[in-house]
């Protein structure tokens, strides 16, 4: 499941040659703004994984993979969360543009993109705790233009974990639940919106519940 978490504050340096410095994520304390705890240590083997391929995570602008606007230098877990040095890539556009906001102060923040690999939740709190994370990206972004996307996608993937848990029960779901469980477990608008509707007709008629499974297995693949 692919994850972004919400900004973090904490651009600690920036040079002239575009070189910078901060912390794309913190550790334990208090959960953030959507309940989440990131476990200390949640990186090591996903930072282990790039050191022995020569690899970083890539350095975007506000999680857009078509526009990289420099490199990551160095990354590494201290003990106040994931420490990280990049440099922006003064030739292109967007490099120089996020070079001057970030000197104006104008945006500040990191945000990581990653996979979660493992967590625990806690039943009574609904408190997620991260404790290994696949890192794929960082990026520089700002907080009024990716809040509300990266809101809806830690609620989407709780709202599927929820939802999952209900299945296990053996309840059934409304066409909105079931929507939005596939799309907690990364399906598109589309295809979810398709595979709801099956699932509703679905329900006592055994040729429409053949379809949706068909479907379904379709779509995983």
């Amino acid at each position: 499941m692919d994850k972004k978490t919400a900004p973090i504050l904490e651009i600690k340096a920036l040079k002239d040659s575009g070189e910078f410095e901060g912390y794309g994520s913190t550790f334990g304390g208090e959960p953030d703004a959507y309940g989440d705890v990131i476990a200390e240590g949640a990186y090591a083997d996903s930072l282990a994984a790039h050191k022995a391929k020569g690899t970083m995570p890539k350095l975007f602008w506000q999680h857009n993979a078509d526009q990289p606007i420099g490199k990551w230098l160095d990354a590494k877990e201290d003990d106040h969360g994931l420490l990280l040095r990049g440099k922006l890539n003064m030739d292109v556009q967007r490099g120089r543009e996020a070079y001057a906001l970030l000197k104006e102060g104008d945006i500040d923040g990191l945000s990581i993109g990653y996979r979660i690999k493992e967590y625990s939740v806690d039943t009574e709190t609904g408190i997620w705790t991260l404790e290994k994370l696949d890192l794929v990206e960082v990026s520089i972004v700002s907080v009024g233009a990716n809040e509300n996307a990266v809101v809806q996608s830690v609620k989407a993937a709780k709202a599927a974990h929820d939802l999952m848990e209900k299945l296990k029960a053996g309840d059934r779901l409304t066409e909105r639940e079931f929507e939005v469980w596939l799309k907690g477990l990364g399906f598109s608008n589309s295809q979810a919106e398709r595979a709801a509707r099956i699932h509703l007709k679905a329900q006592g008629e055994p040729a429409k519940a053949d379809e949706g499974l068909d479907f379904l297995r379709a779509l995983l693949g």
